[in-house]
C-alpha cells in the first residue's frame, strides 16, 4: 500500500496552479499535502487534511473523485490522473489513529447541533474547536446520518463512523443524544430555553420520493432509502428491478446482489446515467444489468410494465405507445431521490421552509429563525457528502460570529 502511494505521489507535478484543488468543493490543498508526504511528514500532511475537512477519511472512500480532484488533473489529460483519493485515504486512515488531542478550553457557552450526518458532524467538531460545549440531537441509535444508513458498508465501514464518534466526538467533549428527534418530545423553542447559544438543523432528506404509479404500494415495492437502511431484513428475491440510476442506485443493485439476487436490472427514462462513471462500472462489473429510455407505468404482482421513450436532441421525452412491456420480477426497489420530513418546521415557528419541504437559509446557513442555522441536505436537498461539508464550514463560522455579536450586543 505504501509503495503504491508514494508511487501516486511521485507522479504529481505539484503546478504552481493546481487544478485537481479548484475542481475539489471543499478546495483541498493537494499539492501542499502531497509534498508533505514526500518529504517524510506523514503526520504533518493528516493535520492539514483534518484541518481543512474533518470527513477527510470519509470523503476519501465516496467522494466523486473522477468529476473532481482527480477529473481536473492536467495528468487526466492525456493519460492517467493522480489518484489523489488513495492518498488522501492512506494519509488520513494512518494519522486518524494517533489523535487523541482533547477538548479546546471551554468557552462557558453551549450549542446544539440536530442530526449528525455529515453537515451536523462537520458542524459540531468546528464549533468543539472553538470552545463550545456542544450537544449532538440524534433521531438514529448511532451517529453518521445518510453515511451510516444510507451508504453500504462495502463502500463506507461503519468503524470509519465509529472512529470519528471517539476521535472527533468523544475525545472532544461533545455529548451525543441518540434515539432523540429535535420536534418531537424536545423542541427548538425548549433548546433556546435552556441556554444554547445558538441551534444548527442538519437533518438530512429521509422521506422517499415516489413515483406515483398503480401499484406502488404493494408488498414486494421498497424505497431505496428504506432497504440502504438496514438491508439484512429484506427478502427480495432473485429478480430485482432498481428504478432509478443514480448513485444511491447502484448501491441498491450492488447491495442486493451481495445479499442473494442473482438478476439485477437499472432503469432509466433517459439515455445518460445520473450515477457517476465509476459507480456504475463498479456495478456492471458486479452483474448489474441496464435498461434505458424506459419509463415505468404500473407496478403489479409479477413485475413492472415498462414504456419505450424516446429522448430528443434538446432532452425532450416522447413515449412510444403501444411499446408497453412486463419486465418480471420478484422484488422492486424505487431510487428517484428523497425529500425532506418536515417535523422540526412543523413545530418551529419563524422558521420558513420551501415549496419543495427544505429550509429557507442564506449561504452562510442563517435560517429566518435568529440563532438557528442550516445546511446540507436539509437545505439543498440530496447532494454529495463534501458538498455538505465544504458549506458546513462556512456556516460554522457564521454561528461562531453571530454568537460573538449577541455577547457584544449584551454588553
Amino acid at each position: 500500500m505504501a509503495l503504491h502511494v508514494m508511487e501516486e505521489a511521485n507522479r504529481c507535478l505539484g503546478c504552481k496552479v493546481p487544478q485537481c484543488q479548484k475542481g475539489c468543493p471543499i478546495a483541498t490543498p493537494i499539492p501542499d499535502v502531497i509534498r508533505l508526504l514526500k518529504a517524510g511528514q506523514l503526520d504533518a500532511a493528516g493535520r492539514m487534511l483534518f484541518e481543512n475537512n474533518p470527513m477527510t477519511t470519509v470523503c476519501s472512500l465516496i467522494c466523486n473523485h473522477e468529476g473532481q480532484c482527480e477529473g481536473h488533473c492536467v495528468l487526466g489529460r492525456k493519460g492517467t490522473p493522480v489518484h489523489f483519493s488513495v492518498i488522501e485515504n492512506y494519509i488520513s486512515s494512518t494519522y486518524a489513529s494517533k489523535m487523541v488531542k482533547g477538548p479546546a478550553p471551554s468557552n462557558g457557552m453551549k450549542v446544539a447541533i440536530v442530526g449528525s450526518g455529515p453537515a451536523g458532524l462537520t458542524i459540531a467538531i468546528l464549533m468543539a474547536r472553538y470552545g463550545y460545549q456542544v450537544t449532538i440531537f440524534e433521531g438514529k441509535d448511532k451517529i453518521g446520518g445518510i453515511l451510516r444508513y444510507g451508504i453500504p458498508e462495502f463502500r463506507l465501514p461503519k468503524t470509519i463512523l465509529d472512529d470519528i464518534q471517539y476521535r472527533h466526538l468523544e475525545l472532544k467533549g461533545i455529548k451525543i443524544r441518540p434515539n432523540t428527534r429535535i420536534g418531537d418530545a424536545i423542541q427548538v423553542d425548549d433548546l433556546f430555553r435552556d441556554g444554547y447559544k445558538a441551534i444548527f438543523i442538519g437533518t438530512g432528506v429521509w422521506k422517499a420520493n415516489t413515483l406515483k404509479i398503480k401499484g406502488e404500494s404493494f408488498g414486494h415495492v421498497h424505497y431505496a432509502i428504506n432497504y440502504l437502511n438496514n438491508p439484512d431484513v429484506y427478502k427480495l428475491g432473485e429478480r430485482v428491478v432498481v428504478i432509478g440510476a443514480g448513485n444511491a442506485a447502484m448501491d441498491v443493485a450492488r447491495t442486493a446482489l451481495r445479499h442473494g439476487s442473482r438478476q439485477v436490472t437499472c432503469f432509466s427514462v433517459t439515455k445518460k446515467l445520473a450515477a457517476s462513471q465509476y459507480e456504475a462500472s463498479y456495478a456492471q462489473l458486479e452483474g448489474v444489468d441496464f435498461q434505458l429510455n424506459r419509463k415505468p407505468i404500473e407496478i403489479t404482482d409479477d413485475g413492472v410494465i415498462f414504456r419505450d421513450v424516446i429522448e430528443g436532441e434538446d432532452g425532450s421525452l416522447t413515449e412510444v405507445e403501444g411499446s408497453d412491456a412486463l419486465v418480471p420480477a420478484d422484488s422492486v426497489i424505487i431510487s428517484i431521490s428523497q425529500g425532506p420530513q418536515n417535523t422540526i418546521t412543523r413545530t418551529t415557528s419563524g422558521l420558513e421552509a420551501n415549496a419543495r419541504g427544505l429550509l429557507m437559509a442564506d449561504e452562510n446557513g442563517h435560517t429566518s429563525r435568529p440563532g438557528v442555522f442550516a445546511s446540507g441536505d436539509a437545505v439543498n436537498g440530496a447532494r454529495t457528502v463534501v458538498e455538505a461539508v465544504a458549506h458546513s464550514k462556512k456556516v460554522a463560522e457564521a454561528m461562531h460570529a453571530y454568537i460573538q455579536s449577541t455577547l457584544e450586543d449584551a454588553e
